[in-house]
């Protein structure tokens, strides 16, 4: 994904590049470099750029921040929602309708209401969508800042306080604990400098720079340089930029993350589909009823407007409204977990995913590192608490104070109490952190210490030597006070602690104190060790301060996984979803994480590196994601990520991938959703994901995936609704062109007006239907599953058959008892106007409780509890309420071709209502009752 210009090198070529304008041999790479020739190299001096030369490169390079999303104008994003193809199906109805109109003569009004109310249709569909969207995008745009805001440089000699996006190559930057760095830059001067690479590597463990030229190589690799995005844990130094903005490593990943395609969810897809068939269908019998009753006589114009109505009895107008604001439901109760969904058809891709692809720091784990046992003396010291809070104990305290008490003496982390809302946190090495909140817990005041022994001089820590050592006075004398890595620092001891006693190191000592190291790393802790020297004077030697130590004992620690992971990672595997953890950690630190959150419970999970996934082709790759074994992913780069999510995707799997860096975006925006961490994680990981984790809990994964499923379960539902209303709807008027009636027993405005007003709400109470209890104890449904399996075609056949009978029968019995002949009848015929107001009437009642009915696959609606969904049945008293309104009143009346209902008709409207959901209990009780034969006949 990179192009060939390599930052590193100055000017902007690759390492093997040569000097177009001077024909000389090719420059080498800023990292190779002295800190004296980086200022020639980047055309800039230790006093910095001059203002002049500043404004010059600023011109030149551009602002120092990623170019900025180009999101829809807002006439764009309304004007989208009329490209649905419900919507277009109904704006060319719609111009149809109103082209009957002015064709016919004379005009008939009822033709241009029903334009009016079609076209009003899609008015109110695309408010609702574009409402939603609208809202979801104005949350998004909140998460866009993508660089510090202010950068300390050297202008002209003097130290400057300037904006980061001002920033340019050859500044000079000032970098101090704490800091975010602003660009790409070769570092010059470092003091005890360490930075977080976490987001750009993946990888939590600070890492030391230097000013020293190192040999070429990957950039991230480069140990003398420092990258935009992440974080000065501890020292300081002047660095050099190199690179800003798009040009940098985080830009990299950046435009990585650009050019991967949002990829569309399964309901998308399913939707779109199924759109296309409806439409095709609706038109396909809407052209049949032309063509049928053409030879009856009757003008074109008329039979336009009859074909019309067909159709649109066919199309269900309410859908993308009842669609969207059933995601949008949705949407606001994963809110009240801590989920924020930012693209509303995301809410459904949780509940279809198989494969969670997940970061382990800060999301997994709380990104706090925490020691959690102390081994001195032959003896481990368990440490209660989590985190920087300074809560919990150390068993025995008395027994580790001394080997505490210089460990925290050689920290330079600080360590902040709540302030402003904030949680405890540390300033400087997250390791040196855990340090003093132990201390803090053993009961040793950090203060008072470092009053009672003020540090005189200092050995940084490095790579080489693996230890940090600092001088303190020490009453009259003086003391060594040395950390580090446990056989570097052991090899340097010649006595050692012991029940409170200093004696001789014994080669047996030094193989205990090693197995009590090895013990400590195989549970996943890193671990220091700790020892200390009584000098002479104010300034030895390096070799004097760090030989002949006293080995006072090891801390091991951690980044605690987060308490509540386990038990989500135990309801994702019980739903039949995989987890496999994809890291940028060390594989054995990845693998004791996997295995205290149950992600690994078996003896030998496979760990892959970025290393030997480089070495796989596709075949490879598909072969060892095929295999049902536990899998860890390590040391592995972005690509890497998009990598194995395009292989899962591949197999038919539905990708989740969690994370919080900036390493994680390319991955986040092509997987199927997108989850980042909100307080954590990243600006760029926020902007790539469909859903951000307002808790950064990886808990709350498991349940948007329970409310996920809950959602499709519910669009079903109202699907069956909805279309067995079509067929309620459709079932009459075909009866009346095959028995011979000249007039519909429905028309197209009363249908708008069944779909609007008596099937929106209701559906949208069905979309609010609470998740079943045994939701996340079934298999992910499978990508290939359509929306309309033959269990809902079945059930959409089954209640709306029923229903188009039921409102056959009410309206032929009224036309058939006045004894008069079909052609006789016309549109202003009493007879005629209260046979389509029953008709109406009976598919009003009917979808009241048929409603009822699709709340449940086979429980019975009396065990769930008639009362249990008050939306609902608020929504069918106001069908009820509509209908009566419809019927009494007279400009109602007049608009809708309705008449007036008496007491036994609504009695007769009620009782052939009753039939659908009367004839679904039936249903339910056999299949319950073979479900339970076929479990008797299996025992």
């Amino acid at each position: 994904m990179r192009t060939g210009r390599d930052p590193l090198v100055p000017g902007g070529g690759t390492d093997a590049a040569v000097d177009a304008t001077s024909g000389s041999a090719p420059r080498p790479a800023v990292r190779e470099l002295t800190a004296g020739d980086v200022f020639t190299a980047l055309d800039t001096s230790r006093r910095g750029l001059s203002a002049e030369r500043a404004r010059a490169g600023l011109k030149r390079y551009g602002p120092n921040e990623m170019p900025r999303t180009r999101r829809r104008p807002v006439w764009r994003q309304l004007a989208a929602q009329f490209t649905d193809l419900f919507a277009v199906v109904l704006v060319v109805a719609s111009g149809i309708t109103f082209l009957a109109y002015w064709l016919e003569e004379p005009r008939d009004v009822g033709t241009l209401q029903l334009a009016v109310a079609i076209l009003g249709v899609v008015v109110l569909n695309a408010a609702i969508g574009f409402a939603q969207e609208y809202s979801a995008e104005r949350t998004a745009q909140a998460l866009e800042a993508m660089v510090p805001h202010a950068s300390r440089v050297l202008r002209d000699g003097r130290r400057l306080e300037v904006s980061a996006r001002d920033l340019v190559p050859g500044d000079v930057v000032v970098l101090e604990a704490g800091d975010a760095v602003p660009a790409d830059c070769r570092v010059v001067e470092a003091h005890e400098l360490r930075v977080n690479n976490a987001p750009l590597t993946g990888e939590s463990n600070p890492v030391s720079r230097t000013a020293d030229p190192v040999a070429a190589g990957p950039p991230l690799e480069a140990r003398n340089c420092v990258f935009m995005g992440t974080d000065v844990v501890a020292g300081s130094g002047r660095t050099v930029v190199y690179a800003t903005g798009a040009s940098t490593e985080f830009g990299r990943i950046y435009r990585l993350a650009a050019a991967a395609p949002r990829q569309k969810t399964p309901l998308q897809h399913q939707v779109a589909s199924m759109a296309r068939r409806v439409a095709g269908a609706a038109l396909a019998i809407g052209a049949l009823m032309f063509a049928v009753r053409l030879p009856t006589g009757e003008s074109v114009v008329t039979l336009f407007v009859f074909a019309l109505g067909v159709m649109v009895a066919l199309v269900p107008e309410g859908l993308p409204a009842t669609l969207s604001v059933s995601l949008a439901i949705g949407v606001r109760r994963m809110a009240r977990r801590n989920a924020l969904i930012k693209q509303l058809l995301a809410v459904e891709a949780l509940g279809s995913t198989t494969v969670v692809c997940t970061d382990k720091t800060g999301t997994l784990t709380q990104a706090e590192m925490t020691v959690t046992r102390v081994w001195a003396g032959g003896a481990t010291h368990p440490v209660t608490g989590v985190g920087y809070a300074p809560g919990g104990e150390v068993a025995d305290a008395a027994q580790v104070r001394e080997l505490l008490r210089v460990a925290v003496l050689c920290c330079n982390a600080r360590l902040v109490p709540p302030e402003g809302g904030q949680h405890w946190r540390v300033l400087g090495d997250t390791t040196e952190g855990a340090l003093l909140v132990v201390a803090a817990k053993a009961g040793l005041d950090l203060g008072a210490e470092e009053t009672a022994a003020p540090r005189v001089t200092e050995f940084p820590f490095d790579s080489d030597r693996k230890l940090m050592t600092t001088v303190h006075k020490n009453g009259v004398g003086y003391q060594a006070c040395a950390k580090g890595a446990p056989a570097e620092l052991l090899a340097r001891c010649a006595e050692m602690e012991w029940n409170g006693r200093d004696g001789p190191l014994t080669e047996e000592h030094r193989a205990t104190v090693l197995a009590a190291s090895d013990a400590l790393a195989a549970q996943g802790l890193r671990v220091l060790a700790v020892g200390r020297r009584e000098l002479d004077g104010p300034r030895p030697a390096q070799d004097e301060a760090e030989s002949g130590l006293t080995f006072l004992g090891l801390v091991g620690m951690l980044d605690p996984p987060r308490p509540e992971v386990a038990d989500a990672v135990v309801a994702c595997r019980r739903a039949g979803i995989r987890i496999v953890m994809v890291t940028g950690d060390h594989p054995l630190t990845g693998e004791a994480v996997a295995r205290r959150v149950g992600i690994v419970r078996g003896p030998d999970p496979v760990v892959v590196t970025g290393a030997r996934l480089d070495a796989m082709d596709e075949e490879a790759l598909d072969a060892l994601l095929a295999e049902p074994s536990e899998l860890l992913l390590c040391r592995v780069s972005p690509e890497h990520k998009m990598r194995v999510v395009t292989a899962f995707q591949r197999r038919g799997e539905v990708v989740a991938v969690t994370g919080d860096g900036a390493n994680d975006a390319p991955a986040l925006k092509h997987a199927d959703i997108g989850v980042a961490m909100g307080a954590s994680g990243t600006d760029v990981a926020r902007e790539a994901a469909s859903m951000v984790l307002l808790d950064d809990s990886f808990a709350s994964i498991a349940t948007a995936v329970r409310l996920g499923r809950s959602v499709y379960q519910n669009i079903r539902k109202f699907l069956v609704y909805v279309f067995s209303s079509n067929i309620g709807e459709l079932g009459p008027i075909l009866a009346a062109t095959f028995a011979g009636f000249p007039l519909v027993p429905i028309s197209a405005v009363q249908i708008l007006a069944i779909d609007l007003g008596s099937d929106v709400m209701p559906a949208l109470a069905l979309g609010a239907e609470r998740p079943e209890p045994d939701v996340m104890e079934r298999p992910p449904r499978s990508r290939s599953e359509r929306l309309f399996s033959s269990a809902v075609v079945g059930r959409i056949l089954f209640l709306g058959g029923i229903q188009a009978l039921s409102v056959c029968a009410v309206f032929f019995w009224h036309i058939h008892s006045a004894g008069v002949p079909f052609d006789d009848f016309t549109e202003d015929d009493p007879v005629y106007r209260k046979a389509v107001t029953l008709a109406q009437g009976a598919i009003v009642f009917s979808q009241f409780f048929i409603s009822l009915a699709v709340r449940t696959d086979r429980q019975s609606i009396l065990k769930v509890g008639l009362l249990s969904n008050p939306a609902l049945l608020a929504a069918g008293g106001f069908g009820v309420a509509l209908m009566a309104a419809i019927s009494y009143v007279p400009l109602l009346q007049d608009v809708f071709g309705t008449a007036a209902l008496d007491a036994a008709d609504w009695a007769v409207l009620a009782g052939l209502g009753t039939l659908p959901l009367i004839a679904d209990e039936l249903r339910k009780w056999w299949l319950r009752h073979r479900s339970d034969h076929r479990k008797g006949a299996r025992q």
